[in-house]
């Protein structure tokens, strides 16, 4: 099987390092040609998530033979995708400590992996927290980057918060209780797509008992992620922060970077999406389609073609400001409206603190209430009939 062993990050800060500290991140690669494609996927996500886009990307659905020798039959106009399953998930080593997992370390690790493949640059698109680690990366090694695309993205902490209402804490309670594959895939299913989407009949089916079955048995055969990966990837968004300097680095190293999101996305909300378009002015294209938090599934023909687009645009070496469709900021504008603006930034980030509390105490009485619950059930008496006796 390939694998691209890293360094864990403490051993890098030493320099020297053990077996131990090793960390080995399953790949695949699909197609041949110049053309480089790293695909990061999200949260609790495997490689197999990227499926729509490698092959609408390459054409391939099988994935290279590291084996055998290489292809260099249409090298020059093919494309050449690498995917794979980041630390504490999948086929990936798992480590133990929650410092383990950050995006910063999450991008250095897809940055040995380029090198593992002797890859000097790449259209680099991420998915989900897959976006966080693909900006990281474009902030830390801008010249690694041919393009930049996050799928379905958020500017990580507070912004993981989804909209507080009584769908999403209902499948905050559901998560939690969820133990199988089963119940899990229900759960996911409701997350990732929108509810027109799985009730579309296909055959003499529904997308929803298709999919479900695809979930269960993946979920079975790969298995639960485990907690100590949960703990860490999610430790990995609640951390994640594109400070001033990393953004302004990204907007101005040259690059084309395209936003897509779905609108109808429950996990990370479209409003953060169109903020970090327009902070990333003049290199951002933002895309919004009718779709959940998977829109690369639902809607794989238009995300292929947008990406697609951008990797053809940056071969022309399109003008940023061509390639960018919102509008142009005014500076006139922004400083006559400077201290609404700080105002409501204010409000919007007490907002998000107050919800992210809301949350935080509905999950502990949650919580709590179960664990009353099963300590009832625990000490409740046996009724014992007079007969018995």
């Amino acid at each position: 099987m390939p694998y691209c062993v890293v360094t864990a990050a403490a051993a890098v800060a030493g320099g020297a390092h053990s077996q131990e500290d090793e960390v080995r991140i399953f790949y695949q690669r699909y197609g041949h040609g110049a053309t480089k494609v790293l695909l990061i996927i999200g949260f609790a996500g495997t490689y197999e998530s990227w499926g729509p886009q490698v092959k609408g990307l390459t054409g391939a659905i099988e994935p290279v033979d590291e084996e055998a020798p290489a292809d260099d039959s249409g090298a020059a106009e093919g494309v050449e995708v690498c995917c794979f399953d980041n630390r504490g998930v999948g086929r990936s080593s798992v480590p133990a400590q929650k410092s383990q997992y950050t995006t910063v370390i999450m991008a250095k690790d897809a940055l040995a992996l380029m090198d593992h493949l002797g890859w000097r640059k790449a259209h680099v698109f991420g998915h989900s927290m897959g976006s966080m680690i693909a900006s990281k990366l474009a902030a830390m090694a801008p010249d690694r980057v041919a393009s930049l695309a996050l799928l379905n993205t958020t500017g990580g902490g507070c912004q993981c918060i989804p909209k507080v209402d009584w769908h999403t804490i209902s499948l905050a309670c559901r998560f939690l209780r969820a133990r199988t594959p089963e119940e899990r895939a229900i759960l996911d299913l409701e997350v990732h797509y929108t509810k027109e989407y799985l009730e579309e009949v296909v055959g003499s089916s529904t997308r929803r008992q298709m999919l479900y079955q695809e979930y269960v048995k993946g979920l079975s055969s790969g298995g639960m992620q485990s907690r100590y990966g949960f703990e860490g990837q999610m430790n990995a968004c609640w951390t994640h922060k594109l400070s001033t300097k990393e953004l302004d680095r990204i907007r101005l190293a040259g690059f084309l970077v395209l936003i897509i999101h779905g609108r109808d996305d429950v996990v990370a909300q479209l409003y953060h999406a169109r903020r970090l378009a327009e902070k990333l002015q003049p290199a951002a294209k933002l895309i919004e389609l009718h779709g959940g938090h998977l829109v690369s599934h639902e809607r794989p023909t238009e995300v292929n073609m947008s990406l697609m687009e951008m990797i053809k645009a940056s071969k022309s070496n399109t003008d940023l400001e061509e390639w960018s469709n919102l509008p142009k900021k005014s500076g006139l504008l922004l400083s006559g409206s400077a201290g609404s603006l700080r105002k409501l930034i204010a409000t919007y980030n007490l907002l998000g603190k107050l919800q992210l509390i809301l949350l935080f105490f509905f999950g502990v009485f949650y919580v709590t209430l179960e664990h009353a619950r099963r300590v009832i059930r625990v000490l409740k008496p046996v009724r014992v009939s007079a007969s018995t006796l």
